[in-house]
């Protein structure tokens, strides 16, 4: 029998900067793929606790709303922890990507009403759609850092949209040992991130430790990777879908010689 040819991530040292409760996944599958994964987390979430959120998950509840937007897994946990049961959401869902769908599908056992073929909030927002002439409410349970603009464009669409604060994000003071010592020694040979705010967090604590040996940096979306940009990182790939395994394939294509064209 013929030895399986060691693919291109065989032996690498990948960087995960995803929350550590939300890594399992991309780390499994960096290790069947013999990579060494070293987990860093960037930022760590915990689920807010305000007098809003518990009003929205009363309307939310009472069937209030005509959409919610699920923008994160980390919201669809939220309100798992304040819902008696999914099965009981009588709003129509709508989620930013294949991974926010899959928390979705194994929290309800159903699809989400829309999601969009581009898995970005732009994207989601242009997916959208217009409200009918009564109007209605939209439920936006998001990050408190997330940014501006997805409440904005479902207003312009004819809809009342209600942004609460679903989890809290704060970013670590710094790596963990092994992450330091790897990136001291310029051992790492890519970092991936999966936010715009998995980048803030990482440069906060990255602190004098500098990034030696020039590891590639592999971003899960174009938000991410203009996020990178703004730091001054080099981003060598973005993934096609913004999903874990277009994460991996990312990875994989840095890594995968070029063969050279032949001579004509």
């Amino acid at each position: 029998m013929t030895a399986t040819a060691p693919g291109p991530l065989a032996r690498r040292t990948i960087v995960v900067t995803r929350p550590a409760e939300r890594a399992a996944r991309l780390v499994n599958v960096l290790d069947q793929m013999g990579a060494h994964t070293v987990i860093a987390p960037a930022i760590h979430l915990t689920p807010a606790r305000s007098a809003a959120l518990s009003a929205a998950m009363r309307d939310l509840a009472a069937g209030a709303y005509a959409w919610i937007v699920l923008t994160s897994p980390a919201t669809i946990a939220t309100l798992d922890d304040r819902l008696t049961s999914g099965r009981d959401l009588r709003a129509k869902v709508a989620a930013v990507g294949e991974g926010t769908a899959a928390a979705f599908r194994r929290w309800v056992g159903r699809e989400p009403d829309l999601l969009p073929r581009s898995f970005t909030v732009a994207a989601l927002a242009r997916a959208f759609p217009k409200a009918p002439p009564a109007g209605g409410r939209v439920l936006c349970p998001r990050a408190d850092i997330a940014p501006e603009g997805l409440e904005d464009a479902l207003a312009d669409k004819g809809w009342t949209p209600t942004r609460v604060d679903a989890y809290r994000t704060t970013f670590p003071r710094s790596l963990p040992a092994e992450a330091r010592a790897a990136l001291r020694a310029g051992e790492v040979d890519a970092i991936t991130f999966t936010s715009a705010s998995t980048v803030r967090g990482f440069i906060g604590a990255l602190g004098s430790i500098g990034l030696r040996g020039s590891p590639k940096v592999v971003c899960i979306g174009p938000v991410t990777a203009k996020e990178a940009r703004a730091h001054g990182l080099v981003v060598h790939a973005v993934a096609d879908p913004h999903t874990t395994d277009g994460l991996v394939a990312a990875l994989e294509r840095v890594f995968t010689p070029r063969r050279r064209a032949a001579p004509g």
